[in-house]
């Protein structure tokens, strides 16, 4: 199922097969809007690593209990030939700029996490900063 130009259902479902919850659907389509307005930025494809996890998947990849992967909020990107940086620094200019909802934003070595939880948090896992 195509939710919007760029981005399909199954590209944001759980690894370990488990169905998604309509709730967290709903929320998904949200998610999937903000992260076209992203590709159509950076104008090259996107691989989501994580986007919804089930409860029992989200203890197996040791995700924090109150992760908004488990809401169908949040989602991992990686973009091949882009640094982590440089979409990480797009995606808050777009914040700013109010063209995407602001949330979470975590930058990691190989890859972004970029949630909808509606306020502003940051986390650095290559400087070690955090706000």
């Amino acid at each position: 199922m195509r939710l919007t130009t760029n981005f399909w259902l199954e590209e944001f479902q759980c690894k370990d097969g488990s169905e998604m919850p309509k709730p967290v659907f709903r929320k998904i389509e949200i998610l999937a809007k903000q992260l076209q307005v992203i590709r159509d930025v950076l104008s090259v494809p996107m691989t989501l690593t994580n986007a919804y996890r089930s409860p029992s998947h989200n203890r197996v990849v040791g995700g924090v209990k109150s992760s908004q992967h488990l809401l169908g909020t949040a989602c991992d990107i990686q973009v091949n030939g882009i640094s982590s940086q440089q979409v990480y620094d797009t995606i808050e200019r777009l914040i700013k700029e109010g063209k995407i909802k602001q949330g979470g934003l975590g930058l990691y070595y190989n890859f972004v996490h970029y949630d909808i939880r509606g306020y502003r948090a940051r986390w650095d896992f290559v400087n070690k900063n955090k706000e």
